[in-house]
C-alpha cells in the first residue's frame, strides 16, 4: 500500500470552553499527521452548548500511525471481515456543516490485531461541500480487554483535534468497557446480504 504525502494538520490553540468540560486523555506530541506538538491542551473536550453538545472526546490508544493515505475506503485485497460502511457529516455545534473537515481513521482487523508496520484499515478523508463522509471498511474484532470500537480523529478547518471512539450496539463487551460511552454508539443496521451500514454525526469546534 502505498503512503500518500502526509496530511498537514491544522493545529490551533484551543480556546479555554466556558462551560463544564471532561478533559479527554492527551495526545502524544508529534503523532497526528505533521503537527509537531499535540498535547492534551489541543484535545478537544466535552462541553455543552447552545446548540449541540460537542462529540466527546477519548483516548487516543497506542496505536495511532500519522501519515496515513487519504481514501475513502480502508478494505484492501486481502482484509477480511463482514463489510460496513460509515456515513454521516460533520458539524459545528449551531448544527453547520462542516467542509473541509479532516477525519483520520485506524482500527483493528477482524481478528481485533492492528496493523503497525503498515497502513492496513487505517485512513484518511476530507468532508465535501455538505460536511458529509463516507467509511468503507470492515467491522473490527475484538481487542483483548477492549469493547468492539473504531478510533478517529476529526478536525475542522483551523480547529482544534478531537480524538475519540465509535462502538457497536448491541455488544455485550459495552458494560465491561471502562471507556465505553453511549453517546459514541453508531446507529448500525444490517443490509441483509451479508454487509452493514452505520450512522455517525460528529459534532467539532471549529476555531
Amino acid at each position: 500500500m502505498m503512503n500518500l504525502p502526509g496530511h498537514r494538520i491544522r493545529n490551533t490553540a484551543l480556546a479555554a470552553i466556558a462551560a463544564a468540560a471532561i478533559v479527554g486523555t492527551g495526545v502524544a506530541s508529534g503523532v497526528f499527521a505533521q503537527s509537531t506538538s499535540l498535547d492534551t491542551a489541543q484535545t478537544v473536550t466535552v462541553a455543552q452548548t447552545a446548540g449541540q453538545s460537542l462529540t466527546v472526546s477519548q483516548t487516543e490508544g497506542p496505536y495511532f500511525k500519522a501519515n496515513s493515505p487519504e481514501r475513502t475506503s480502508l478494505v484492501d485485497a486481502g482484509v477480511q471481515g463482514t463489510l460496513l460502511t460509515i456515513t454521516g457529516q460533520v458539524l459545528a455545534p449551531d448544527g453547520t456543516p462542516v467542509a473541509n473537515a479532516l477525519l483520520d481513521f485506524w482500527q483493528a482487523d477482524s481478528g481485533g490485531s492492528y496493523d503497525n508496520s503498515g497502513y492496513t484499515l487505517r485512513g484518511h478523508q476530507y468532508t465535501d461541500e455538505n460536511g458529509n463522509y463516507t467509511l468503507t471498511t470492515v467491522v473490527p474484532g475484538l481487542y483483548p480487554g477492549r469493547t468492539r470500537h473504531i478510533h478517529v480523529k476529526v478536525q475542522a478547518p483551523n480547529g482544534p483535534v478531537l480524538t475519540t471512539q465509535l462502538y457497536f450496539p448491541g455488544e455485550v463487551s459495552n458494560s465491561r468497557d471502562g471507556i465505553f460511552d453511549p453517546s459514541l454508539l453508531l446507529s448500525t443496521a444490517d443490509n441483509g446480504d451479508g454487509t452493514q451500514s452505520a450512522t455517525f454525526n460528529f459534532v467539532v469546534n471549529t476555531a
